[in-house]
């Protein structure tokens, strides 16, 4: 095949991805839920894999304290084989049942946790042996594969599974199952940081600004919000001491930094709430 025929074969297989996701979209809604119920009441979301899956998950994991201002413990992620598996493969590391325990211990796994275990075959032994343990803990348990006859579709909670068929290069389950996951995984984390209220319309309320690119973010972010123009929005954001919450009520309700906060105090930190009283 030339080289123009592979990737059109390529982008043929990839359109079956975001079908297959459709189809899962019940169960991703109610793990969704159970989710944002989890993290209101002090969980945490784990997410647990092997290789791609795990890589893919810490990637979901890491990018969520800086959009949504969430602490960076409430999403975590563990890999099998630990941070020497983020850059490569680390032999046997997603065989070993025990170490799945080991490290759901080290972060000492609660009830009122919620742990997602990811593989694409959904036979991996340390992602089975977590979700087995989650069990023993009263943990919810979640389970993203693509097959939903497998061990670990049967064992969890709530089951998500998008069929996305064999692979072009068979076996190779980074292509096709993967960026099912990524999808997933998105959908899943997107929806719950909106639902637990980290977003104001379709904007990151909460960003954390810490570089020049995210702090032009947040007076744009700002100024689309309020209305104002870029000057006033920048004007508020230092006076709330870059927080963009108190700044949107500053500018919405023509209030001190100190007035806004005082607000949001009173809605308990309830955006919408504090911007109708």
């Amino acid at each position: 095949m030339s080289a123009l025929e592979i990737v059109r074969l390529l982008n043929r297989e990839d359109r079956k991805v975001a079908r297959a996701v459709a189809h899962e979209l019940r169960h991703i809604a109610a793990a969704v839920e159970t989710t944002v119920r989890a993290i209101r009441q002090g969980g945490r979301l784990i997410y647990v894999g092997a290789g791609t899956s795990g890589r893919l998950a810490l990637l979901d994991a890491v990018e969520l304290p800086p959009t949504y201002g969430i602490g960076t413990g409430v999403v975590i992620a563990l890999i099998a084989g630990g941070r020497k598996a983020i850059t490569g493969a680390v032999e046997g590391a997603e065989d070993s049942a025990s170490n799945a325990v080991r490290d759901l211990r080290a972060i000492k796994l609660r009830s009122r946790d919620v742990v997602l275990g990811i593989a694409a075959s959904g036979t991996t032994p340390y992602v089975l042996s977590a979700l087995e343990f989650a069990r023993q803990r009263r943990a919810k348990t979640i389970a993203l594969t693509a097959n939903r006859r497998s061990p670990l579709a049967k064992l969890a909670g709530i089951s998500i599974a998008p069929e996305v068929g064999c692979e072009v290069l068979t076996g190779s389950t980074r292509m096709k199952a993967g960026t099912s996951q990524k999808m997933v995984l998105n959908m899943l984390s997107t929806a719950a940081m909106v639902r637990l209220g980290h977003t104001y319309e379709n904007l990151m309320i909460d960003l954390v600004m810490n570089n020049q690119k995210l702090s032009g973010r947040g007076v744009r972010i700002l100024a689309d919000a309020s209305g104002a123009p870029l000057s006033s929005a920048e004007h508020a954001l230092r006076q709330s001491g870059h927080n963009l919450r108190i700044a949107l009520l500053m500018l919405k309700h023509n209030l001190t930094a100190k007035e806004a906060k005082q607000k949001l105090q009173l809605a308990k930190g309830h955006l919408r709430r504090a911007m109708q009283v």
